[in-house]
């Protein structure tokens, strides 16, 4: 395989699941950080040779670069365990990737980023208006993710799957947004199961 690289943010769930995926299948992955607080992803030259839509994480394959978090994810994973071989299975594997990208991560991730790192009493008035709309929202998804998770082990099928990673990312550290974790038991079954997994690394 080509030589990897990560342009990321280490505190951002979408670039850790890039990692989570290269650390359980033992694939190498050099990393680069930017702050995008600081704008470091608006830079005329990380626009013009990294990614014109300004947006991280990207994954660099040898000179060939693949922005989005989970086609970055099915690009390292593709013919290893973490895709199902069955085509329903595959199928329903997106189907949470899907899920991910438009109920989850929208309202999961984007409450996590404005109370711990933008802060509240920093948010415009638009933000603060939607804080109510984004945390209902993300109980409706951890709670139809809990009550899927109360009849099996994994999202898809008997193991662990890409399903499972990119939700993994921002429901383990869902509490910076102000969810809480203790309220769904089965997530909470599931997120040990997969830190359990050899080759788990933390976000950290």
């Amino acid at each position: 395989m080509e030589r990897l690289i990560l342009h990321e943010n280490a505190a951002s769930g979408n670039c850790y699941k890039i990692r989570l995926t290269a650390a359980l299948l033992g694939l190498p992955l050099d990393r680069r950080e930017y702050d995008t607080m600081k704008g470091e992803t608006r830079t005329p030259e990380f626009l013009a040779s990294i990614n014109a839509n300004g947006r991280i994480p990207v994954l660099q394959i040898g000179e060939r670069f693949l922005p989005e978090s989970n086609a970055a994810c099915w690009y390292l994973a593709e013919g290893s365990r973490l895709i199902p071989e069955d085509r329903f299975e595959q199928a329903d594997m997106l189907r949470w990737m899907f899920f991910e990208q438009y109920n989850h991560e929208p309202n999961v991730a984007t409450l996590r980023f404005w109370l711990l790192f933008v802060g509240e009493s920093k948010l415009s008035a638009f933000q603060r208006g939607q804080i109510a709309a984004k945390r209902a929202g993300g109980e409706a998804a951890l709670a139809l993710m809990d009550e899927h998770l109360a009849r099996q082990q994994w999202l898809v099928g008997e193991g662990a799957t890409l399903a499972d990673i990119v939700l993994y990312a921002y429901t383990h550290v869902s509490e910076g947004g102000g969810f809480r974790l203790r309220d769904y038991r089965h997530i909470c079954g599931w997120l040990e199961r997969i830190e359990a997994l050899p080759g788990y690394v933390t976000m950290a």
